[in-house]
């Protein structure tokens, strides 16, 4: 008669949401693959409390049988398989770190008697230059996993996600206004189901007008457009130091269609 047994410290569990998990087990002295399966159902339970609280409990949902050393080993897999065409989303508003050379000036302490050099929204200025600083910056990322089909997951379209990774949307994409959002690329798995585990990694950041730097004209960019501050030499109350001159905006990443990615482009389900 066929008998299984579990592998000690077999068990392994995936977070997610759902969470999923599996059990492995070995059957002996089964005639045939179909016994070995009767033997694992017969062990594995129905469902498992991997938390040890008796409250959460994942399901059984398949049970796996193959060959191995001429036993029979018996892969157990729990949780809820999402199923082709289900989505799953994610995201943090985690930020980021940027130096940063200017910002407006809140409060300036002098000796008494004088009067504090006006740094003209400069940073650590200095007769040589202007030192700025780390800050943390708001940044936005989030992740959708989709389940699409065989027939969708063809070299072209991998070759889509390729060209558009990188890139800052051109049109307004689910929560992301026009130029806000970096796709940040796509990664996939084929099931043995047959479709595909595709998740998409996006990060945001906001557009921003109207930036005050010293007495230049009010400058805006797009979340992310790179702001960076050209100095000049100035003398303010006799004390050398800079002021800014100019104020440039570089577009480092190239805009992209985010259509193509194929996995639309409305509110994502959740948002308001």
């Amino acid at each position: 008669m066929a008998t299984a047994f579990e592998i000690i410290e077999s068990q392994s569990i995936e977070t997610g949401d759902p969470p999923r998990g599996t059990r492995v087990y070995r059957s002996i002295d089964a005639q045939d693959q179909a016994e070995a399966w009767n033997a694992v159902a017969s062990v594995a339970p129905a469902w498992w409390d991997f938390l040890g609280t008796g409250i959460f409990l994942l399901p059984l949902n398949r049970i796996v049988i193959e060959p191995i050393d001429n036993i029979w080993a018996g892969t157990v897999h729990y949780g809820v398989e999402p199923q082709e065409g289900e989505s799953y989303f994610a995201f943090d508003t985690g930020g980021g770190t940027q130096h940063i050379t200017h910002a407006p000036v809140v409060a300036a302490t002098a000796r008494a008697g004088e009067v504090a050099p006006n740094p003209n929204s400069l940073i650590g200025v200095t007769k040589d230059g202007v030192e700025g600083v780390d800050v943390p910056v708001p940044v936005y990322h989030s992740s959708e996993t989709h389940f699409l089909p065989d027939a969708v997951v063809t070299t072209a379209y991998k070759g889509t996600l390729f060209s558009l990774t990188g890139t800052v949307n051109l049109f307004d994409f689910k929560e992301f206004g026009a130029g806000t959002g970096l796709f940040l690329g796509a990664a996939g798995a084929k099931r043995g189901t047959g479709d595909w585990e595709v998740q998409f990694q996006f990060a945001g950041s906001p557009n921003v007008h109207d930036i005050a730097i010293g007495d230049l004209e009010p400058i805006s960019k797009e979340g992310w457009d790179y702001l960076w501050v050209l100095a000049e030499d100035s003398v303010e109350d006799f004390f050398h130091m800079k002021r800014p001159k100019a104020a440039y905006v570089h577009r480092p990443f190239l805009r992209g269609d985010w259509s193509f990615l194929g996995i639309g482009t409305g509110t994502s389900p959740g948002s308001s």
